[in-house]
């Protein structure tokens, strides 16, 4: 009786060591080669973390529901957005500052590896209403945009195509 409880006791520890956490994230652009490399290669570094992107879909695996989080915020910083039904929820890079309109401002850490990509983001850009100028480029990291508009829209519509990045005055 001692040894079957005992070796219940342990495969029910190496089931525990064994569990993985596993986050979707959908909507997330991913229009080339480049954009599956940069997805992928961001969370590279982090132990024990597989990622796999196809389509707008990634997903992530690791060991530790830390680990998972770290990837997906190192996918956030690399530029990319995906929303996820899971518990590792994404958030954007909007503040929680009230409304306040902007005439300018500078997006960095954007992910812009080619022309579909620098078209994607203009054409979000686009949809965000008072918006009358911007600078978006392929290659580029980042871009400003001109006109009369709020930061919470300008990142909406970033995210809404499957792009982030960090909105500064």
């Amino acid at each position: 009786m001692k040894f079957t409880l005992l070796l219940a006791s342990l495969l029910f520890a190496a089931g525990l060591a064994s569990a993985e956490t596993t986050v979707t994230l959908n909507g997330v652009h991913n229009c080339c080669k480049g954009c599956t490399n940069g997805i992928t290669k961001a969370a590279a570094g982090i132990k024990d973390v597989t990622v796999t992107a196809e389509g707008k879909t990634v997903t992530v695996t690791a060991k530790s529901k830390a680990n998972a989080k770290k990837a997906v915020e190192a996918i956030m910083a690399a530029g990319y957005f995906g929303t996820s039904d899971s518990d590792e929820k994404t958030t954007s890079s909007t503040s929680s500052a009230p409304a306040k309109k902007l005439t300018e401002a500078t997006v960095t850490g954007v992910h812009l590896c080619c022309g579909k990509c620098a078209t994607a983001m203009t054409d979000a850009v686009k949809t965000v209403s008072g918006i009358t100028e911007n600078t978006i480029a392929s290659k580029a990291t980042s871009f400003t945009v001109k006109g009369e508009f709020t930061e919470a829209e300008l990142v909406a519509a970033m995210n809404k195509a499957g792009f982030n990045g960090v909105v500064g005055k």
